[in-house]
This record gives structure tokens, C-alpha cells and sequence, in this order.
């Protein structure tokens, strides 16, 4: 099973999308900020190593984009796949996550099903193809504005 980071100030927003992803199949491992995060992407041993981070944007302490920022620069955990899940999805910060190197990103309030399936798309896009997809992503937003 692929373990999955949720990062979520909110405990009741992280207790629930902890229980989706294990219902989903995955283990996932509730962090309360960006600070634990990174503490704990800094100390895990390698095997267990998460292979997804979803985080939130809105924290205290750090925030999402400063959080992505750090894992991008942590040469150790830099290719960890990222999934902003957040309310902050206006087109400049849908620019500004996927330029900062997200590699999905889902607004909330969503629906359990499209969750998942960006999880899933997220862990199953080839190595090769993640500069790929977010510069398309931008494009996207360029061509829509």
C-alpha cells in the first residue's frame, strides 16, 4: 500500500481525508501543519517514505505554498508528488501551485470521488511526464484568461 502525508490544520478536514484515503486503499499518516511535515519527511527512513503529500494551503506557522517551496528544495524528498488540496483555487493560485511544482490540485469542498481519482492520476503519471503536466496545467490557465 502507498502511504500518503495529509497535511490539514483542521483536524476534523484531516480526520476526514485520512479515512478516505485508507477506505481508498492507501495508509495515510495525518500531519496538523507544514512544520511536521517537513519534520517528518526530514527523519523517515527511506522504506517508508510517503509516496504522495496532500496538503492544504491556509496553515498557521507555514503555509501551503511555503511548505511546497521546502519539499521542492530538500534534495532528499524533492520527487515526493505533491496534491494541494485547498479553498485557495482562484487561477493565480492554481498558477502559483503549479509553478511552485504541485503535481495535482483540488479545491475544497470536493467531492470524495474527484479526490481519489487526482490521487490516482497523481501516482500513476510516469516519472518523465510531472514537468510536463504542470507546465500544461499553466497553459491551461493562460489560454483561459
Amino acid at each position: 500500500m502507498e502511504r500518503v502525508l495529509v497535511v490539514d490544520d483542521d483536524p476534523d478536514i484531516r480526520k476526514l481525508l485520512c479515512e478516505l484515503l485508507r477506505l481508498s486503499g492507501f495508509v495515510a499518516q495525518p500531519m496538523a501543519s507544514g512544520v511536521e511535515a517537513l519534520g517528518h519527511l526530514d527523519t523517515v527512513a527511506d522504506d517508508d517514505m510517503p509516496a504522495l503529500v496532500l496538503l492544504d494551503v491556509q496553515m498557521p506557522e507555514m503555509d501551503g505554498w511555503s511548505t511546497l517551496q521546502r519539499i521542492r528544495s530538500n534534495h532528499r524528498v524533492r520527487d515526493v508528488r505533491v496534491v494541494l488540496c485547498t479553498v485557495k483555487a482562484s487561477d493565480e493560485d492554481l498558477d502559483r501551485g503549479w509553478s511552485l511544482g504541485c503535481d495535482g490540485y483540488v479545491a475544497k469542498p470536493f467531492a470524495i470521488a474527484e479526490l481519489v481519482r487526482e490521487v490516482h492520476a497523481v501516482l500513476d503519471r510516469p516519472e518523465q511526464e510531472r514537468a510536463a503536466h504542470r507546465w500544461a496545467a499553466r497553459q491551461a490557465l493562460v489560454m483561459k484568461a
